[in-house]
């Protein structure tokens, strides 16, 4: 009877002991973000059509962090700012980006409608943005690969020496493509690096073994265990959202979580989250 009473002592010790191990292994760790930050996910797009100057200037205004951009390359080597890999839905214009020539793309407007009004623009060169702001903005550019080969880097980084721009202080850079990073950290050594993850396609120990500083991933791809495990790795987590339905609803619980950026499309909403 003696011993049966110090094993269950013994039982109940060791359970309690699994579950405080798992509330520390699983909570959130307080104070190691002093200050998330917030991207301008292709500007302000609940404001202005998507990737373009007027955007980009509306997101400036509000004081974000950094303004966030996706480059493609036209057929004659023009880098534009732009996400899809067609100018279909952003556009009154159809077809593969890299398909087209500069000229060609220039044909064409941005459309958007906001407060009922139908809005234009051009689509803007990496080059025309860089004109507009020079270094008195932060940008975070996602490279991506050309037909497979790592061709948009070098003409980015000349771009970036152009306008002297080649400095961790002013510009970071974030790639699904591992081959598209590691031709950035050749040609700029300087940058800081953000390695993306698609949707779903989290991979932790990935994430925990390569080099980058910066990991990137989707909001419902992000837990505490993850974020911990990255953090204790020194590593920023810089967060993104696909369902615009649930947008405020995952920040606020990213917001929980301790994740060190947000790129959002609604800034004055992140800003207040985030007591800006």
């Amino acid at each position: 009877m003696k011993l049966l009473k110090i094993w269950i002592v013994f039982f109940i010790l060791v359970l309690l002991g699994l579950i405080v191990f798992g509330i520390r292994e699983n909570e959130a760790l307080p104070g190691i973000i002093d200050k998330p930050k917030i991207f301008a996910h292709r500007g302000a797009i609940n404001s202005f059509n998507e990737s373009t100057i007027t955007s980009y200037k509306i997101a400036a205004k509000n004081g974000v962090d950094a303004l966030e951009l996706d480059l493609r390359m036209t057929k004659d080597n023009v880098l534009i700012i732009m996400h899809d890999e067609t100018i279909d839905r952003t556009t009154n214009g159809k077809g593969k980006v890299n398909d087209l020539s500069l000229e060609e793309i220039k044909k064409y407007e941005t459309i958007g409608k906001y407060n009922g009004k139908t809005t234009k623009e051009d689509i803007p060169t990496l080059e025309e943005l860089f004109q507009t702001f020079g270094d008195t903005q932060r940008y975070y550019i996602e490279t991506r690969l050309v037909n497979g080969e790592a061709i948009m880097e070098e003409p980015l980084v000349q771009l970036l020496k152009n306008y002297n721009l080649l400095k961790k202080e002013k510009v970071a850079i974030q790639s699904f493509s591992e081959k598209s990073l590691e031709k950035m950290a050749k040609l700029a050594p300087d940058l800081r690096l953000t390695l993306l993850f698609k949707k779903g396609k989290f991979d932790l120990n990935k994430a925990l073994s390569v080099d980058y500083p910066v990991i990137g991933l989707e909001s419902s791809d992000a837990s505490i265990k993850t974020i911990n495990a990255l953090h204790k790795q020194g590593k920023e987590v810089h967060v993104f959202f696909h369902n615009v339905e649930s947008i405020e609803a995952q920040q606020e619980k990213m917001r929980e979580l301790n994740v060190d950026g947000y790129f959002t499309d609604n800034i004055s909403f992140t800003k207040k989250l985030l007591n800006r």
